[in-house]
This record gives C-alpha cells, sequence and structure tokens, in this order.
C-alpha cells in the first residue's frame, strides 16, 4: 500500500527518470509531492465569444474547426498545421508548430475549447499554439483555474499536475491532520484533504482561498509549534547566574542618560543573566538607536560578577570601531578592553591570546578570530555578536563552546517586524529599541531623476568645500556583470566621478575586493582622506564615519526599503545636517510610491512594516538564509495576520502540553521532528 514516504518513482506515471527530474525540485516522497503546490494560477473560466476577445490576452473561446487540419512544410524542422475554426461572432485561423498531431486528433465538426492569445491583422483574428482540448473530452486546461508550478527542463507543466493528480488519488484518505481539532475548529479551518486537493484543483476562487487558508495556517502554526519547543528546551538549560547589581551605578557615570527603550532592553537581559539560565537574546534598534550601550551595561555586569565577555563583529574595522567606543564607555569602571583580528601581526596576536587565557581583559572585542581553536577563555560569561546574520550558525557555536554555558547576546540593526523577528530568530527573545537617544540627527531624503544630475554634483562640491564627505552607492560591481546595461556599476561609476571632480579624492569599494584591500578604503574613508567613496551595499551595515553628510543611492529602484534605509543609516551620525538622495529613472508608479515612503519617515520599524507587506522577508537579508525553513505556501509578508493567529494558538497549546506528550497531538508531534529533520541548517 502506497504511504506518504513513498518515492515518487513509484507513482503512476513517473517512473526513474521523471523521479530525477522531480528531485531537483526537492520533491522525492508522496508528502513532498501533494505539498509541491502551485506558485500561482492562470484563471481560465470564463469563455469569450471570439469577436469580443481582448487581443494579447489569454482567454478561451469556445467554437467548432471549420476546416479539416492541413499540414504545411515551411523548411526542414519547420512543420505547421492551420486551420479555421468559428463561433456565432467570428473566426480565427489557428495555427500549431511542429505539432503534427494535431491535424490528426482534430477533425472538421468538432467542437473544441481554445485558450490562448488572439491577435488582430486586417480584420482577420489568429492564434499560434493554443491549448485544447475537445468539449466531450475535458482534461483541465480550459474552462478551469489552472495551477502553474515551478518547473525545470525536463518536466512541465501537464507532467507536474498529472503527477499531482496521481498522488493526491494515491494518497486519498491518508493526509495526517497535523492541528489539534479544537483548534481547527476555533479558527474555521477547512479538514487537510480538502485543502490539499482544493489548492491543486480548485472549482473556483472562494473555495482556493479557505483551501489556502488552512494550508497557510498549518505551516504556520506547525513552524510557530517547532520554535516553541526550542525555546522552551533552551530555557531549561541552566547557565551562569551573574550577581543581581543596580545599574544607577553604571547609568551615574555616563555622560548622558539612556533613553528609556535601553534601559528597558539592559533590564530584559539582566533577568535573563540573573536568572540561572542561559540568556539568548536579540537586541534590535534602528541605526544609531545605542545598541552598543546595551552591550556594555551587560559587559560591565559580567565582570562585577568575575566573568569576562566577548564581542564578535562581523569587519575588522568595525571591530576596531567598537573597540575604541566601549573602551570610553567602561574605563571609567576600570575595565581592560582588549582586541584580537585577523590583521594584527603574530606576535600581537599571541601576546592577546596569553592575555585571554589569563584573563587580563574584561572585555574582548575581535572578529572571528575570537573562535580560533588556539584561543581560551578565563571565565567567558558573555558573547555578543554584532549583526548576526553576517555570522554562520558554526561560527557563533564555535565561540559558545569556548565557555561553559555562557549567555549569548545578538545585536541587529536591521528592523524588522516583531512577528517576523519571533520567526527568523528561532528561539532568541527579543528587546526592541524603538527610539532614538537625543540629538540623532534626521537625515533629509529625497527622491530624484536623472534630470537632476548637474544639481547634484554641484551639492557635492559645495559640501566637500565644506570639509564633508559623500557616500554613492551603487547595484553592481563592473559594467559586465549580467543585469541590465542602464544599471550603474560601482566601478564605471567611480572612474566617472573620479573625472567629473579632478579636484576630489575618489575611491571605490566592492565585495570582489579582497578584504584586506576593502578595509584599506574604507579606513582612509574614516580617517577623511577621501570626499568621495562609490561603493556597493558591502556598506549597508558598517563603519562610523561622522564626517559624511550624503548619501547617493543609484538605481534606488533596484533596493528593498529596508536596504535603503540601512544604507541612509551610515550618514547623519555627526553633529551637522544630512542627506540622502534616492536617483532612480524608473517611472513605474509602484516604485514612485515606494520610494516616497523613504521621503516621509526616518523610522526603521515603519519601513520594515511596508517592506515586509510589499516583497515579503527575503528583501531584509537579500538571498542570504534567513534562519527559517523555505516556506511552502505561507508568505510572511502578505499572512502576518495568519502568523498573529498561528503563534498564539502554537503558544496556548505548549503552555497547556509543552513536550506534545497528549495522544491527539502526536501528529503534530512527529511532523515537529521531521520539521528539525529536514531542516538541520535552517533554524539559527
Amino acid at each position: 500500500m502506497t504511504d506518504l514516504n513513498t518515492s515518487v518513482r513509484y507513482i503512476k506515471g513517473i517512473g526513474e527518470k521523471k523521479a530525477q527530474a522531480f528531485g531537483k525540485l526537492g520533491v522525492f516522497s508522496l508528502y513532498d509531492l501533494i505539498s509541491y503546490f502551485p506558485a500561482r494560477y492562470e484563471d481560465r473560466t470564463q469563455f469569450c465569444p471570439i469577436a469580443a476577445a481582448p487581443e494579447g490576452e489569454g482567454v478561451c473561446i469556445r467554437a467548432l474547426v471549420a476546416d479539416t487540419p492541413r499540414l504545411v512544410r515551411v523548411r526542414r524542422g519547420m512543420e505547421l498545421v492551420k486551420f479555421r475554426a468559428v463561433d456565432e461572432s467570428g473566426s480565427v485561423d489557428i495555427t500549431y508548430f511542429n505539432q503534427n498531431y494535431v491535424k490528426d486528433y482534430l477533425s472538421r465538426g468538432d467542437s473544441v475549447c481554445f485558450f490562448g492569445k488572439i491577435e488582430r491583422s486586417g480584420g482577420r483574428c489568429s492564434m499560434v499554439n493554443p491549448a485544447y482540448e475537445k468539449e466531450d473530452k475535458p482534461r483541465g486546461v480550459t474552462g478551469c483555474i489552472l495551477p502553474i508550478y515551478r518547473m525545470n527542463a525536463a518536466l512541465n507543466q501537464r507532467t507536474i499536475r498529472d503527477a499531482v493528480r496521481q498522488g493526491l488519488d494515491a494518497c486519498a484518505g491518508q493526509l495526517p491532520e497535523f492541528l489539534p481539532e479544537d483548534v481547527r475548529e476555533r479558527n474555521a479551518l477547512a479538514r487537510a484533504c480538502y485543502a490539499y486537493e482544493t489548492i491543486h484543483f480548485p472549482p473556483d476562487f472562494d473555495a482556493l482561498a479557505i483551501a489556502r487558508r488552512r494550508l497557510v495556517f498549518e505551516e504556520l502554526f506547525v513552524l510557530a509549534c517547532a520554535l516553541g519547543t526550542m525555546r522552551a528546551e533552551r530555557t531549561r538549560e541552566s547557565g551562569i547566574r551573574l550577581e543581581r547589581r543596580d545599574f544607577a551605578a553604571f547609568y551615574g557615570v555616563l555622560p548622558f542618560t539612556p533613553t528609556a527603550a535601553q534601559k528597558r532592553a539592559i533590564e530584559e537581559a539582566a533577568a535573563d543573566m540573573t536568572g540561572g539560565f542561559v540568556m539568548n537574546r536579540l537586541v534590535q534598534g534602528d541605526v544609531g538607536s545605542g545598541k552598543t550601550l546595551v552591550a556594555a551595561a551587560l559587559c560591565w555586569l559580567c565582570r562585577e560578577s568575575g566573568y569576562v565577555s566577548a564581542f564578535m563583529a562581523p569587519t575588522e574595522i568595525l571591530a576596531e570601531q567598537h573597540t575604541a567606543t566601549l573602551t570610553a564607555l567602561l574605563a571609567p569602571f576600570g575595565m581592560r578592553v582588549g582586541k584580537l583580528t585577523g590583521s594584527m601581526t603574530a606576535k600581537e596576536k599571541r601576546e592577546a591570546k596569553a592575555a585571554i587565557r589569563a584573563g587580563e581583559f574584561d572585555l574582548v572585542v575581535g572578529t572571528h578570530a575570537l573562535f580560533s581553536e588556539d584561543v581560551e577563555y578565563a571565565r567567558l560569561g558573555l558573547i555578543v555578536t554584532d549583526e548576526q546574520h553576517r555570522f554562520g550558525v558554526r561560527q557563533r557555536s564555535a565561540l559558545i563552546g569556548k565557555g561553559e554555558g555562557p549567555h549569548v547576546l545578538v545585536m541587529s540593526a536591521t528592523p524588522i517586524p516583531r512577528t517576523l523577528a519571533l520567526m527568523i530568530y528561532g528561539d532568541l527573545d527579543v528587546s526592541i529599541i524603538d527610539e532614538l537617544p537625543p540629538g540623532r540627527q534626521k537625515v533629509d531624503t529625497f527622491a530624484v531623476d536623472e534630470s537632476y544630475r548637474t544639481r547634484l554634483n554641484g551639492f557635492i562640491r559645495k559640501l566637500a568645500a565644506e570639509g564633508r564627505q559623500t557616500f554613492v552607492v551603487c547595484p553592481k560591481v563592473e559594467e559586465d556583470e549580467e543585469t541590465q546595461s542602464d544599471l550603474k556599476s560601482a566601478e564605471e561609476h567611480a572612474k566617472a566621478l573620479a573625472s567629473e571632480f579632478p579636484e576630489l579624492s575618489v575611491a571605490c569599494v566592492h565585495g570582489r575586493m579582497k578584504p584586506k584591500d576593502k578595509d584599506a578604503v574604507m579606513a582612509a574613508f574614516v580617517r577623511g582622506e577621501t570626499d568621495i567613496l562609490v561603493a556597493t551595499t558591502v556598506i549597508e551595515v558598517g563603519v562610523d564615519v561622522p564626517n559624511a553628510a550624503l548619501m547617493i543611492i543609484e538605481n534606488a529602484e533596484r533596493f528593498g526599503l529596508s536596504q535603503l534605509h540601512q544604507l541612509r543609516g551610515r550618514v547623519g551620525r555627526g553633529g551637522f545636517k544630512s542627506w540622502c538622495i534616492l536617483v532612480s529613472d524608473n517611472k513605474s508608479e509602484d516604485v514612485k510610491a515606494r520610494l516616497s515612503i523613504m521621503e516621509k519617515t526616518n523610522n526603521g520599524f515603519t519601513i520594515s512594516e511596508e517592506d515586509l507587506r510589499l516583497r515579503g522577508p527575503g528583501d531584509f537579508f537579500g538571498s542570504r538564509q534567513h534562519g527559517l525553513p523555505e516556506m511552502h505556501v505561507a508568505d510572511l509578508g502578505a499572512d502576518t495576520q495568519v502568523l498573529k493567529t498561528a503563534q498564539e494558538e502554537a503558544k496556548a497549546l505548549l503552555a497547556a502540553d509543552p513536550e506534545l506528550q497528549l495522544p491527539e497531538h502526536a501528529a503534530l508531534r512527529d511532523r515537529i521532528a521531521e520539521l528539525f529533520r529536514n531542516n538541520t541548517d535552517s533554524f539559527n
């Protein structure tokens, strides 16, 4: 008997060769096959008279074959089948290229349903290669809502549809209900068998919406339960219990007053660290919101209990800047801050490692060098990682392995809607810093087109004369990249700017450069030796250049809103006025609407909500693996309300049955175990 784990090769009509092609799409079992949901749907439900059919749009017509289909040989390798079809409103000339079998299948007088695009010329209508089926022998390509699947060269749409049909028939009555009955009924969700059948072969769009809602809820509910069990396991891990301290002693020495949001984040993290369990907390805040101060306060708390901290930054130059910032914040408490980076000399590294081993530093700041095998920590109590998505899971794990259950604080300047952050960051608790320190400069933002180029160049000159610096960001590195030729490339644009501004110093930096060369260019810009730095998004999260007052983003329509906001955050960090100019010649109303959001607000969380709605979750991290299994049907941008409900239901269920031991939760427990097995590297 066929079960859901049966290989697709044994499904009727597939076999070994097609099974290999399905494997390339990630479809290996019967369950994978029925879970291979359509990417989109084509509405073929409405039939239209030939005379009224809109030109150039896919349309269904019902017509009689008016003459015998004839074969026309144009040349070797090119044969046409031609005939005329008619209905009460008119006629259409139909042509099939290299489909000789049509001549033998269709005959004069057959009533046929066609789907294709009608073209009109000189009063005549024509269709080329339309889909067709005899009215008395429908196969489901006309008069229906047609599912369209992602495919590869070895599989076509009909093959996939037929395989899914066979798969659904093969597992009829076997689909398990992962959703507890009370959860399903409370949320008015369809049963699994109905949902799977209807998502592939919907009778109408209302039924499709019902099926999709059930499957979206199921996917998000199972994921929320999986992450909830991860969090429950982690909270049961005993960790270093630090001594409680009154942070008033820390705040009193600072030259400024922390914001309420900073204090809240500090207290939330401190409660974890003094509670006897391992802390795994994300501190998420906009650019300039003061996350580093939160880290400094927790490093101080660690030192007060006799433990040391490690602070990991994604680049050498950021490690340098964090070292300077943290030293300034912590020196008044007599804390010793050390540094360990890859670019240090062999002697410097040896001395730093010896000092770390001996416990001479209260805090060590560095890059990935911090988790080298020969680095040994004395009483490691806290690990801080900046921009955590820049580090792989193994890198973080290696550093955590340096201590005995150290607390972990993750910092991110990428504002993400809270519902999405709770999913992406898996088992991390989330603290949000949602206000900026007083005095932080607002960056005025303007969206312009190429007609402003002369004025823009004049503005660069004016700011340079005042001693200010300019960032220019381009969407690609070189001219010969396989992308649209109208996109600005960093290398070519840097040459053009050097020619336009011979009196100014222009440099270029991009991700293809060697890290050493890249850091050298960035460091020169930080020191004020470069007037204009042309870059790709390599500077999206990075250096602090208080003297930079202007950010110009070329082909701004090519970037997501969150990415544009990150880039804008590179300026406005000094004590003077700053600007961000978004350059785009794209006339699309959607593009104009997106860029206008950037003009209206500097609030990263407002922007992130809009970005999630418009583009989905991938944009927050580009094409990187963002710590979640691939979604089969849910869209984290469009399905936020379902996500919230699913998370609430998962939380309530786990509160009642933390280990899913009740018999009615067995199918859900098995599904979660399978999710972990199949996505070992996806979860953070």
